[in-house]
Protein backbone atom coordinates (compact mmCIF):
# COMPACT_ATOMS: atom_id res chain seq x y z
CA UNK A 1 0.00 0.00 0.00
CA UNK A 2 1.30 3.46 -0.87
CA UNK A 3 0.70 6.08 1.80
CA UNK A 4 0.72 9.78 0.90
CA UNK A 5 2.34 11.91 3.60
CA UNK A 6 1.79 15.21 1.83
CA UNK A 7 -0.21 16.63 4.75
CA UNK A 8 2.72 15.91 7.09
CA UNK A 9 5.21 17.66 4.82
CA UNK A 10 2.88 20.63 4.38
CA UNK A 11 2.56 20.95 8.16
CA UNK A 12 6.35 20.72 8.60
CA UNK A 13 6.85 23.47 6.02
CA UNK A 14 3.91 25.51 7.37
CA UNK A 15 2.26 25.89 3.99
CA UNK A 16 -1.45 25.72 3.28
CA UNK A 17 -3.28 23.95 0.51
CA UNK A 18 -4.18 27.10 -1.41
CA UNK A 19 -0.66 28.51 -1.25
CA UNK A 20 1.00 25.25 -2.30
CA UNK A 21 -1.47 24.66 -5.13
CA UNK A 22 -0.75 28.11 -6.47
CA UNK A 23 3.03 27.67 -6.23
CA UNK A 24 3.12 24.33 -8.06
CA UNK A 25 0.44 25.23 -10.60
CA UNK A 26 -2.15 22.59 -9.73
CA UNK A 27 -5.81 23.04 -8.86
CA UNK A 28 -6.72 23.11 -5.19
CA UNK A 29 -9.17 20.27 -5.81
CA UNK A 30 -6.49 18.01 -7.33
CA UNK A 31 -3.99 18.82 -4.60
CA UNK A 32 -6.63 18.08 -1.98
CA UNK A 33 -7.34 14.69 -3.56
CA UNK A 34 -3.64 13.89 -3.48
CA UNK A 35 -3.20 15.20 0.07
CA UNK A 36 -6.10 13.10 1.35
CA UNK A 37 -4.77 9.92 -0.26
CA UNK A 38 -7.75 9.63 -2.61
CA UNK A 39 -5.76 9.88 -5.85
CA UNK A 40 -5.01 6.87 -8.01
CA UNK A 41 -1.83 8.31 -9.53
CA UNK A 42 0.58 11.21 -9.36
CA UNK A 43 2.50 12.57 -12.33
CA UNK A 44 6.25 12.66 -11.90
CA UNK A 45 6.20 16.30 -12.96
CA UNK A 46 3.78 17.06 -10.09
CA UNK A 47 5.93 15.09 -7.65
CA UNK A 48 8.95 17.03 -8.90
CA UNK A 49 7.25 20.38 -8.27
CA UNK A 50 6.07 19.25 -4.83
CA UNK A 51 9.58 18.19 -3.84
CA UNK A 52 11.07 21.41 -5.15
CA UNK A 53 8.57 23.60 -3.31
CA UNK A 54 8.59 21.60 -0.06
CA UNK A 55 12.36 21.07 -0.23
CA UNK A 56 12.08 17.34 0.31
CA UNK A 57 12.64 13.98 -1.33
CA UNK A 58 9.92 11.83 -2.94
CA UNK A 59 10.26 9.39 -0.03
CA UNK A 60 9.23 12.16 2.33
CA UNK A 61 5.88 12.33 0.54
CA UNK A 62 5.35 8.71 -0.57
CA UNK A 63 5.69 5.71 1.73
CA UNK A 64 5.26 2.01 1.01
CA UNK A 65 3.73 -0.17 3.71
CA UNK A 66 3.11 -3.88 3.32
CA UNK A 67 -0.28 -4.94 4.63
CA UNK A 68 -0.85 -8.65 5.15
CA UNK A 69 -3.72 -9.96 3.08
CA UNK A 70 -3.87 -6.97 0.78
CA UNK A 71 -4.36 -8.71 -2.57
CA UNK A 72 -1.04 -9.02 -4.35
CA UNK A 73 -2.95 -9.93 -7.50
CA UNK A 74 -4.96 -6.69 -7.48
CA UNK A 75 -2.36 -4.78 -9.47
CA UNK A 76 -3.68 -2.52 -12.19
CA UNK A 77 -1.52 -3.34 -15.16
Amino acid sequence: MIIINLDVMMAKRKIGLNDLASKINITQANLSILKNGKGKAVRLSTLNRLCRELECQPGDILEYKYIEGEGDDNYDE
